[in-house]
This record gives C-alpha cells, structure tokens and sequence, in this order.
C-alpha cells in the first residue's frame, strides 16, 4: 500500500529545502505572494467573526468553537494556493541551523513578507469596511474583539503569541507530510482551530482584527495597535515557530543523520 505521508525526518528535509528556496526568491514575488497570504487570513478572520456574532449569546464556547472552525481556511489558502505567510515561515530558522540559509536571506524573506501581511491585511480590512457588510452584531463583536486585543499587557500578548505560533508551525509542518490534499485539509485544520479556540495571538491576523476595529470607530492609535499587541505577538510568534519547533525538530530529526554523514565520510576518507 503506497504511503500517503512522510515521516518527520522527511518533513525536516523538506522544510529546509523550502527555506532554501524562500530564502532565494526574489523580493517582488516574496511582496505579492504575502499581500495574497494576508488576505487569506483576513478571510479566515471574517468568517470567525461572521459565524461567532450569531452565537454570542447563546454559548461562549460554542461560539468560539464555530468561529475557530471556519479560521483555518486561511492557511489552507496559504499553503494550497500559495502564500508567503511570516507565522508559517519562521519554520526557516530550521534552514538556517543546517547552515543552508544565511542569516541576510532569512531576515530579508522574513522581513518583506511581514510587510506584504500587513497590506493584505489592511486591504481587505478596507474593502470589507467599504462593504458595509460588518454592521449591527457582526460589528459590536469585531469591535470588542479589537479593544480585548489591545488591552493585553505586553507579557500576555507574548506569551500567548508563543502558544498560537508552537501550532501554526506545527500545521505547516504536518501539511508538508501530507502528500494529498484532503490531508493537507485536516493537517492545517486541527491545530489552528485549537490556536483560535484557546485564545492565542497571531500577529498575521491581528493585522485584519485590529485595523477592523479602528475604521468601524474603536478609539486607538496606529501605536496602541502595534505596541499594546502586534510587536510583543509577532516576538512571542517568533520563539514558539521560529525558536522552540525549529530548535527541537532539529536536534531531533537534523542534527544526528549530519552527525551520521560525517562519520560515514570519515571513515571513506581513513580508507
């Protein structure tokens, strides 16, 4: 029976491979492809909050429930359709500690999808405040959304941005061993419901909830928003997926199959 997945070493070489070639794109595509991924998101954000306003008074955890459950279409986007997302590429540190990837070329694959986030973001955010779709219920909960968002302290937005992106990565990974799509469907499915459901922070889709509430009439600043949430998530995104998961799959799954290689070359060159 033919395999329908790889095992984490495989993934671990995979991923570096695809670090390797994120690392090499050239800035143009790596703008357009995370403009895309950022609007992929913001979809995802919108429909959480489209199906949550129905249900708000009726159950808090069926509500957050049914809105986790229809979030992850946005990974699935950026990774079937294809997206330069920052949460999902700090899984290119794994890259860079096989020393396949300089540091330059991760700062500057890392740096400008960031910015092609926010303008996704930010542009659906608009258009979909242009719409006047986000009214009545839909608006009341996106606006509170905004202002709890805001009101975190910078140690629990930090920390929670640990949480949320130790599961991003973990989606992409387990896509990545998927070699079908349907698999690839539950991969991203499962661990980002269970971000979204437990209340963790992505830096990505922050970009859409927060500039949301301030074009519906939230009283915040650009400053507010990017210091009282953005910057201390997008550091705590970075140690869960670009730290902790990268850092112990290598360890694991990298590390001792090198250490192997140069025993084997070591002893071909003492022949």
């Amino acid at each position: 029976m033919e395999k329908r997945y790889l095992l984490p070493p495989q993934v671990a070489n995979a991923t570096i491979k695809s670090g390797v070639a994120k690392a090499n794109l050239p800035i143009s595509r790596i703008i357009f492809l995370a403009i895309f991924a950022g609007m992929f998101i913001g979809f995802g954000a919108y429909g959480d909050i489209v199906i949550m306003q129905t249900l708000k008074n009726i159950d808090v955890g069926v509500m957050k429930f049914f809105g986790a459950s229809v979030f992850p279409i946005g990974l699935m986007l950026v990774v079937m359709a294809g997206g330069e997302l920052f949460t999902g590429n700090n899984l290119m540190t794994l890259a860079l500690m096989d020393k396949k990837i300089t540091l330059n070329g991760l700062l500057k694959n890392w740096i400008f999808v960031y910015i092609g986030n926010f303008i996704g973001s930010f542009l659906l955010a608009l258009v979909i405040y242009k719409t006047g779709l986000l009214k009545d219920a839909a608006a009341d909960l996106s606006l509170g959304i905004a202002k709890g968002k805001v009101g975190l302290t910078f140690e629990v937005a930090f920390y929670r941005g640990i949480l949320c992106n130790i599961l991003v990565v973990l989606a992409v990974w387990m896509a990545t061993a998927a070699q079908d799509i349907v698999s690839k469907i539950f991969a991203c499915w499962f661990p980002v419901m269970l971000f979204v459901l437990s209340g963790y922070e992505h830096s990505v889709a922050n970009m859409f909830f927060l500039p949301m509430g301030k074009l519906l009439g939230l009283s915040i600043t650009w400053g507010e928003i990017w210091f009282n949430n953005i910057i201390p998530v997008t550091i705590g995104n970075i140690v869960g997926g670009g730290i902790i998961v990268p850092l112990v799959y290598y360890i694991c799954y990298v590390k001792p199959f090198k250490e192997k290689e140069n025993v084997n070359k070591d002893k071909v060159l003492t022949k």
